[in-house]
């Protein structure tokens, strides 16, 4: 998919820390749910990057509700009052259901799951965690403990009490809850880098139950599910009466402003000192996240999400019979192929200028664009899968 070096030896003095496999592309100007590279050349992005283009690329009030908080201030520390804050927390409110919880911003989905166990801690004062096989909840420690991934866990990350479980084992869990040492179960509202693995509503019904029997706080990690991509606010929503503990967001939230945050459940008691962060929550990350919200309700981007999700899925399903399976909701999206995927997105990338997403199995293929993506712009993507499919044929 190309080199990681992005620059020539002699370029700069300090060179990158070289971790990232790139794509051979150079994007430098974006629009809606295009990219054009250095070279002029157009893209369709269907990935948006990793979940965060929510609105669509340099959507004019987004650029605009920036650009004009820029010229009156850009940033202060949370020891001061910021009056954008609480308008970002009513906003945030209304639209996703939750107006009776409290608002917690930080800076990323990492941070917010961070500081969402804390306070599961806190509030228990229990030390266990459990988790599912497949999860990703990012790569700061904690997150990284609570993340099934052995390549990513440091010596330093080891020493916590995490309990990996197989997602839909609700036995499992109550025998674990059971042991009394358990202050959270986290759960991805659907699992994004394990390949859009969707947990059933029946089973996050029973985690909230299990968990309310036994002590111990539910968390709902809606970082890359949240936001409208799956036709609700938040994925977790398409289970009927399900009031999580604590809900993490990040991603989709500054539409590539980083922001994350933490919905707390009303009954947890702030406590100053509890928690805290120095750019979490600033005026420009409030512009950024307001306007984020103003245009998912103006535009009606979730019912569309779930509209165009209902579209690509269905077209998945019914017109590739080589496809073996089709997972997701809404515009959060994962399908597998006979062989690894590795070849079918670089063909996809070099020879059709589509960006799409890989996952943890080599054989799917993820996508997440811009929920303000039209039905043209899927049909465009699946000609040209139908394209790369049939050449292998030929091969």
């Amino acid at each position: 998919m190309g080199s990681n070096k992005l620059l020539s030896p002699n370029t700069y003095y300090m060179q990158l820390f070289d971790v990232y496999p790139l794509m051979n592309v150079t994007p430098e100007i974006a629009s809606g749910v295009y990219l054009w590279d250095n070279k002029g050349q157009k893209y369709l992005d269907l990935y948006g990057g990793h979940a965060v283009i929510s609105i669509g690329h340099s959507h004019p009030h987004y650029i605009k509700r920036i650009g004009d908080q820029l010229n009156k201030i850009g940033f202060y520390s949370n020891s001061v009052q910021i009056p954008l804050q609480g308008e970002m927390a009513e906003k945030l409110g209304k639209l996703s259901g939750y107006e009776d919880y409290q608002l917690f911003l930080c800076n990323s989905g990492a941070e917010a799951n961070e500081n969402a166990l804390k306070l599961a801690s806190f509030e228990t004062g229990k030390p266990g965690v459990i988790a599912f096989h497949g999860a990703f909840h990012g790569r700061t420690s904690g997150a990284v403990a609570i993340t099934d991934n052995p390549k990513i866990v440091a010596p330093f990350n080891s020493g916590h009490k995490v309990y990996f479980e197989a997602l839909g084992d609700l036995e499992a869990v109550e025998q674990r809850l059971k042991e009394g040492e358990i202050a959270a179960v986290i759960i991805e509202g659907i699992q994004g880098v394990n390949g859009i693995q969707v947990a059933e509503s029946d089973f996050l019904i029973g985690l909230s139950t299990l968990t309310k029997q036994y002590g111990a706080k539910l968390i709902l990690d809606e970082v890359q599910s949240g936001y409208g991509r799956t036709g609700k606010f938040f994925a977790h929503q398409w289970a009927k009466d399900l009031s999580p503990d604590l809900i993490t967001i990040a991603k989709g939230m500054g539409n590539g402003f980083p922001m994350g945050g933490v919905l707390i459940h009303p009954d947890i008691e702030a406590k100053y000192g509890l928690l805290g962060t120095t750019f979490g929550g600033n005026h420009l990350a409030c512009a950024a996240g307001l306007a984020v919200l103003e245009v998912l309700e103006d535009e009606k981007l979730i019912s569309h999400s779930d509209s165009m999700g209902e579209f690509l899925i269905q077209a998945l399903k019914q017109e590739f019979p080589e496809i073996p399976s089709v997972r997701g909701k809404g515009l959060m999206i994962g399908f597998d192929l006979t062989e690894e995927a590795a070849s079918y997105r670089s063909e996809l990338i070099s020879n059709h200028k589509i960006f799409t997403g890989s996952a943890a199995s080599k054989n799917t293929i993820r996508l997440l664009p811009p929920l303000c993506v039209k039905k043209e712009e899927l049909q465009l993507f699946l000609n040209s899968l139908r394209e790369v499919i049939n050449s292998r044929k030929t091969k």
